[in-house]
């Protein structure tokens, strides 16, 4: 299945135009063609049809199974009395997403991060001015090391290391929004996603990298877990060049609101809308 994955995946990036594969004799004889809701018939021979939209909501290629666990929908008491969440999974380990991107040539790839492996490269990111401007966590060693031991304690976030061919490039927290701190300001769903991120790598900076990591972000927010219906985020109201990020990988700004630290705006994705829309 991994070979068939392979070549479909192909067939879309060489053609970002193109929305649906029509692969006769496959249907109901391969395990990805049984997975494609939809069949019709080619010169007389059964054939699977196969929808980009639908394709990369599989996590066929992606999302690395061995990292993660799903629990069913069970009501814990780990969260804020007045928003009690689902009880979640526990959090990754080792390698969580990687993906091909043929625009840069280069693997892109999430790893849960390692306080004790990272603690450097994390601690001389925050103290880089433009990022300290935004994470407001320019702080010693000792302290981003008891940062990230509260974070390893609360499950309804964590944080992970983002490569590009295995050279770290940014900083990101992936949280499920109801628990979180955004959870009051809007109607939270139990399985919405939030994160937040940087690029702590000058070397990669730029718009179109930029993007490559909204929409694999975003991408494997939404394999995670097939019941999140929506990505949240609360960047600044002020922050133009972050809404406009947004704008362009199916975000939209829903309303400005005030945190104690911040005007802020929420974003909103929609998972239709999302692989609608964008060309992963």
């Amino acid at each position: 299945m991994d070979l068939l994955a392979s070549l479909i995946e192909a067939a879309f990036q060489h053609d970002p135009a193109c929305c649906t594969l029509m692969l006769p004799g496959l249907a109901g004889k391969s395990a990805i063609a049984s997975l494609s809701p939809r069949h019709d018939m080619v010169d007389g021979i059964p054939a699977a049809i196969i929808r980009r939209s639908d394709f990369y909501q599989l996590p066929l290629l992606w999302r690395s199974a061995q990292a993660h666990a799903t629990l069913p929908l069970i009501r814990s008491d780990l969260g804020p009395q007045d928003r009690l969440p689902p009880l979640r999974a526990p959090k990754p380990r080792g390698v969580m997403y990687q993906r091909w991107l043929p625009h840069l040539g280069m693997t892109l790839s999430l790893r849960p991060i390692d306080r004790r492996r990272d603690l450097e490269l994390f601690h001389g990111w925050m103290n880089q001015p433009r990022v300290a401007f935004f994470w407001e966590l320019a702080q010693s060693r000792a302290d981003l090391d008891r940062y990230l031991a509260a974070q390893e304690a609360d499950p309804h976030i964590f944080g992970v290391i983002g490569s590009f061919d295995d050279e770290p490039v940014g900083y990101f927290e992936f949280y499920w929004a109801k628990e979180d701190r955004l959870g009051p300001f809007y109607d939270a769903e139990d399985y919405d996603r939030g994160w937040h991120g940087l690029i702590g790598n000058a070397r990669h900076l730029g718009r179109v990298k930029t993007l490559a990591w909204f929409r694999s972000l975003t991408h494997y927010l939404f394999l995670d877990d097939p019941r999140t219906q929506r990505i949240v985020g609360e960047p600044r109201a002020s922050h133009h060049k972050m809404l406009s990020y947004c704008a362009d990988v199916a975000y939209e700004k829903v309303k400005e609101f005030d945190f104690p630290h911040k005007r802020a705006a929420l974003v909103c994705c929609e998972r239709e809308r999302f692989f609608r829309q964008v060309i992963l």
